[in-house]
């Protein structure tokens, strides 16, 4: 077997193989053995067709599968040897001339192929010790936790339609439907045939809902109201806009105590338990919210510590999945890019960065997993799948057999798991600071975070 190098350019290479023409005859000799054995041709004993008569009847196929096999291996064997790891498949490319290929089915002439593809760069890691991380802490309040008791109650205590003279007053459940303007032309976003609204529950902008007490079902008023400075979506904040709103229909909260039998209606022992496992699950979620933002620290310094390049083919493939659920959720929304404040072309730009930010934390995160041993165990990945089935309900046998199925959606649950291990492997090795704050203010951080990079999972 003879390799040339024929482009070694950063992390492409190229290389031109041949594969001996006697090494490919005795590989099918060897393959028409193994065909011996299970030839069934007329006229011949199992097992006692001459090789010389199998080689008329099968010589090409085989020799096409001989080919196959051959290749492969010669790949394999070949980067092993150069001990380069190509980043994805590598691409061969076999002579176009079909008589040259006729020749090579005959067994007449040597395999000349051209093999392409692009290695993992070495990754040397940065120092991780004495990493400076800073862990928000927020402590959930009497008064956050009351809140949350009450909205539970308020939502599970039940609703009686008002009838056709109903008044709508605070707390009341609403049917509605809008038309929002503002200086008199309607805008994307700002109409509904068919909205629900609890009163007071400040679901909606700031003004909107006060001025729904006292209408009448069928009534149609409009109301003005201006959307807050800090709102979403910039070309909506902080200006003044009109709704025309109809009631379609009022339902009036049942009467009821929060007492320790509503609590047993939830399936809880009393109030007291009540308040304990809301408590617990806001404090969950802030926890949850609290490691995301470390873990985003983590990433950033990893991002910041190790500047290599990455191969093209892996960023194009990151980018193409990322690029696809952009377009979708802008057209989903029927939205533009100009509505976002940007144009196309550098919304392709920061994504191809972001991309390509990626791919490097993979790799970063893949050779810390392996130098320091982090492994996700059965358990674990049988608890991501667990978590992953959860996530559809109704349909958990049908997700379930989707898994079961595909061997490569499974083991890509196992990536999400190995990174948050490496993740608090880090973190272990930080100096953490712990920091106390509202709710809000993390959420503000975490809103910022997302808006310098959106963060997925790294595979």
């Amino acid at each position: 077997m003879q390799v040339t190098e024929t482009l070694n350019e950063g992390l492409k290479r190229k290389l031109s193989v041949t594969i001996p023409a006697a090494d490919l005859n005795s590989r099918l000799d060897a393959k028409l053995e193994e065909l011996k054995g299970q030839a069934n041709i007329k006229g011949f004993r199992p097992g006692k067709v001459p090789t010389s008569h199998l080689k008329k009847v099968y010589g090409r196929s085989a020799m096409s599968e001989v080919m196959t096999d051959a290749i492969n291996s010669t790949v394999s064997d070949t980067l092993d040897e150069r001990k380069e790891r190509a980043a994805s498949q590598p691409k061969v490319d076999l002579p176009q001339d079909q008589t040259v290929i006729n020749d090579v089915l005959d067994g007449k002439s040597d395999l000349a192929f051209e093999v392409e593809y692009e290695v993992l760069p070495p990754v040397t890691l940065m120092d991780l010790n004495g990493l400076k991380l800073t862990k928000p802490v927020v402590e959930v309040t009497d008064e956050e936790v009351d809140a949350e008791v009450n909205r539970v109650f308020a939502q599970n205590r039940g609703y009686t339609d008002k009838g056709d003279d109903a008044v709508v007053e605070d707390g009341d459940r609403l049917g509605l439907s809008f038309v929002g303007k503002i200086d008199g032309e309607e805008f994307p976003g700002g109409k509904s045939d068919h909205a629900h609204l609890t009163v007071g529950s400040g679901e909606f902008i700031p003004g909107f809902e006060e001025q729904l007490v006292g209408m009448k079902k069928g009534e149609t008023k409009t109301i003005n109201v201006t959307f807050p400075a800090d709102y979403n979506s910039a070309e909506l904040a902080g200006k003044e806009a009109t709704f025309d709103v109809t009631i379609l229909h009022a339902d009036g909260p049942n009467q009821g105590e929060l007492d320790d039998d509503f609590a047993k209606r939830l399936g809880l022992e009393d109030v007291a338990a009540l308040r304990k496992a809301v408590t617990e699950q806001m404090q969950q979620a802030l926890e949850s919210m609290s490691r995301q933002h470390v873990k985003r620290q983590i990433l950033d310094a990893l991002d910041e510590g190790h500047k290599f390049d990455v191969p093209a083919q892996l960023v194009d493939a990151e980018f193409a999945t990322i690029w696809q659920r952009v377009q979708h959720e802008v057209e989903g929304h029927g939205r533009s890019f100009e509505d976002e404040g940007t144009t196309e072309e550098e919304a392709k730009e920061q994504y191809k960065r972001i991309a390509e930010r990626r791919v490097r934390l993979g790799l970063v995160v893949a050779e810390i997993g392996n130098q320091n041993e982090v492994q996700v165990t059965d358990d674990e990945h049988q608890q991501a799948l667990l978590a992953e089935i959860r996530r559809f309900p109704g349909q958990e046998q049908q997700v379930y057999d989707y898994y079961r199925k595909n061997a490569q959606a499974l083991a890509s649950l196992r990536a999400p798991v190995f990174e948050n291990k490496v993740v608090d492997y880090i973190g272990s090795l930080a100096e953490q600071t712990e920091k106390k704050m509202s709710r809000d203010e993390l959420a503000k951080l975490i809103q910022a975070d997302e808006n310098e990079v959106p963060e997925e999972h790294h595979h």
